[in-house]
């Protein structure tokens, strides 16, 4: 059983959505413009901030992974010893 999905766009083949490519891509361009300006941008001082959050974030992690690895190739050759002995 087929299902007919609605488009935007009319069926008017290859030429004609050729032909309307440039204005989509203005279209595209113009919208995201107007985004931007509505965007709110962060101060300096809120990005230095968070950017700190981020790097000591990332060292925390790094720091627990290391130390997991450790216990844990510790405990794996502690196991392996004790059965190959």
């Amino acid at each position: 059983m087929a299902v007919q999905v609605a488009t935007d766009r009319p069926n008017d083949g290859l030429p004609a959505r050729i032909q309307a490519w440039p204005k989509q891509v203005r279209e595209y361009f113009e919208s995201l413009q107007m985004e931007m300006k509505r965007v709110t941008w962060p101060s300096r001082t809120q990005v230095q901030a968070t950017t700190g959050v981020v790097i000591f974030t990332v060292f925390g992690f790094a720091l627990y992974f290391w130390i997991v690895d450790i216990l844990l190739a510790r405990g794996i050759n502690g196991i392996q010893h004790f059965f190959t002995r």
